[in-house]
Order: structure tokens, then sequence, then C-alpha cells
């Protein structure tokens, strides 16, 4: 199972992400999240990203509120490895902008605005797949998603924690699985512990139990 841990702000948070076992970190630069970071923070991340996880590791920025070239050609600027564009306002032709500035790009959404669901359709690598309210916590209806029949490399996302997300997997059965809120304290505020029982908990999931 595919294990992405979201809005990471420090060092030893990447190093717990990393540590359990995690395949990709992201990078909140969103100016009304809490987990936001700015550019000098970002790229501290990042390159302890690179350190700790090598070629291995996805490194993902994620952006809601930034014209999609600029977020491009900062994800380059910055080291991350993919450039999540996530929610409604973008549009195919955002994703054809950013593929012309940087190579990997994923694209996140909910059904609540997207009940037509591909992975692939505006071109990007991977799907994520959010709750209607991203990193609110709040969870989707597993029934509901079990019946989409998605394929390909989708995550699953949405209020997931190190309590239910096997549950969730087996459920859902994602290609992959996100986290961001189940895993804080406070808002914005990594739990290093829940972090890294989140991700063993994932990796041994079993989609469809």
């Amino acid at each position: 199972m595919y294990v992405k841990v979201c809005g990471l702000k420090t060092v030893d948070a990447v190093h717990a992400a990393v540590d359990a076992g995690a395949d990709a970190i992201g990078v909140v630069m969103n100016e009304t999240s809490p987990r936001a970071v700015p550019a000098a923070v970002a790229k501290t991340v990042v390159d302890a990203a690179h350190a700790a996880g090598g070629d291995r590791l996805d490194i993902v920025l994620v952006v809601n509120d930034m014209p999609a070239a600029d977020a491009a050609g900062l994800a380059s600027d910055l080291g991350f490895t993919a450039l999540q564009l996530h929610g409604r306002r973008y549009s195919a032709e955002d994703f054809a902008a950013a593929a012309d500035v940087f190579g990997t790009l994923w694209r996140a959404t909910s059904l609540a605005h997207d009940p037509a669901l591909e992975v692939g359709a505006y071109g990007e690598r991977r799907l994520l797949l959010d709750a209607p309210k991203p990193g609110s916590g709040e969870r989707w209806d597993l029934s509901v998603l079990a019946e989409l029949g998605l394929t390909g490399e989708w995550l699953l996302a949405g209020g997931l924690d190190p309590a239910n997300v096997a549950d969730a997997i087996a459920q859902a059965k994602p290609w992959g699985v996100d986290v961001s809120s189940g895993v804080e304290s406070a808002p914005g505020v990594k739990d290093l512990d829940a972090i890294a029982r989140f991700v063993t908990a994932a990796k041994g999931a079993s989609p469809g139990g």
C-alpha cells in the first residue's frame, strides 16, 4: 500500500514519515491552510526529504490557490518531484500549462465536485480523492467509494487516522492513502508517533479485507 503523509513542516516530521516507511511526503503552500509554509521552509523540508528518502520518496508540492504554471515553476525551483493541483479551480488546460513546465502532476478532487472520475483524465499521473472539505478530517461514505470501481493509481484521503485506515483500505480498495489532519495534535502540528502508527497500519492493511 502506497502511503503519503501530507502537510509536513519540519525536518523531524520528514524523518518520522520516512523512517516509518512512507512512500511520499507532501508540503502545502496554500495561503489559507494551517499547514502552509513559506518557500524557505518548504526548501528545508524538501532538502531533508531528498536526504532521508533518496530516489524512492515522492516529494509533493500541494497547492489550491496558485496559478498552475506558477506552481509548476515553484515545484521545479524548490526541488519537488511531483506537483499536486488540488481542487476544482484547475482545469484540463491548467494541467496542460503546468505540464509544459514540470513533469509529474497529481490531481486532487472530490466526488462533490467531480462525480465522473478517471485517473489520468487531465493528464495527471495520480489522482487523489479527497473529502468534500479538504483538510477538514471529514470522512467519506466508504460504501459509495467501493462502488466507483476506480482503477489505476488513486489515493484515498479524508478523515483517515491510525485507528481507521486499515478498515478504510479494506472497504474502498484504493491504490494508496493520504493523511494530514489525522496525524496531528492540533491543526498544522504533526504528531510524530501518530505518523509512525498510521504508516504501519496502512502498510499492514489489505484491500478487500
